[in-house]
């Protein structure tokens, strides 16, 4: 699910590639890697995991990546300035549409920039497809889930350590899940901009590869961050809760620790 400089810059021409910029419109016209295309992540919050929330997250994201060209068979790199949460979220957004050919670029429009590959200012449109991905209820998970299970599974907290103890409310509560641990998503990654290897992401997360862990932050950002580091060191039961504490701490039925 990573690419590196060298692997993407080798295929940088090739047709078959849809290369995805998820900053900001802003920092995308300042420059962005040649051919890129824009699409702003940051824009599309989602607090609704109801079934019918659900439905209609499904409709949006499939307009949405039908848009910017995406089809069957494609094969789709997001970046972000680092290997950051943005582009994870396109990684994670796509693997739960059961897209396969998907990556993050491993330290993002930094390392590529620093490594004097090829980048410029002219925006990019790609021509509108028929995005059909398939809904994958393995990746992601809603908070009627996350509430049922609270006893069953692992439950990450990928936000600051303010967030998490309630000391920076960001909803009509403060504080966290109750039962879960927190790992700042910030400590994936390296000084460089990468993600970590393999050895460190161990470290932090030492928990049984088996574990069913859901992820989770304010928006579901940094816990695609989390998702994606969990499964580079092998993790294979991990689901991000789509509406995260902008869902659950507006709730005010549900527990709060």
């Amino acid at each position: 699910m990573l690419i590196s400089t060298t692997e993407l810059e080798k295929i940088i021409d090739d047709s078959n590639l849809i290369l995805i910029d998820t900053r900001s419109f802003q920092e995308y016209s300042k420059g962005h890697i040649t051919n890129a295309v824009n699409l702003d992540l940051f824009s599309f919050h989602w607090i609704d995991t109801s079934q019918d929330g659900i439905s209609s997250f499904n409709e949006q994201f499939t307009k949405i990546f039908s848009r910017i060209g995406i089809s069957e068979g494609k094969n789709v790199v997001f970046y972000d300035n680092v290997s950051g949460m943005l582009a994870a979220r396109g990684v994670w957004l796509l693997e739960y549409f059961s897209h396969n050919n998907v990556s993050m670029l491993d330290g993002g429009f930094t390392k590529w920039k620093n490594e004097g590959c090829t980048w410029d200012t002219i925006p990019i449109a790609n021509k509108p497809t028929n995005f059909t991905g398939k809904p994958n209820p393995k990746v992601l998970a809603g908070f009627e889930y996350v509430l049922d299970n609270l006893d069953k599974i692992t439950i990450l907290d990928a936000r600051s350590k303010e967030e998490f103890d309630g000391k920076l409310v960001r909803a009509a509560r403060g504080g966290h899940i109750p039962n879960s641990t927190h790992i700042d998503y910030t400590e994936n990654i390296s000084n460089d901009g990468t993600l970590k290897n393999n050895d460190e992401l161990s470290k932090l997360y030492q928990m049984s590869k088996d574990t069913e862990i859901v992820t989770y932050c304010q928006g579901a950002y940094r816990a695609a961050n989390t998702f994606l580091a969990l499964r580079k060191i092998g993790f294979t039961n991990v689901k991000v809760y789509l509406g995260s504490w902008g869902e659950w701490g507006n709730q005010p039925e549900l527990p709060v620790e």
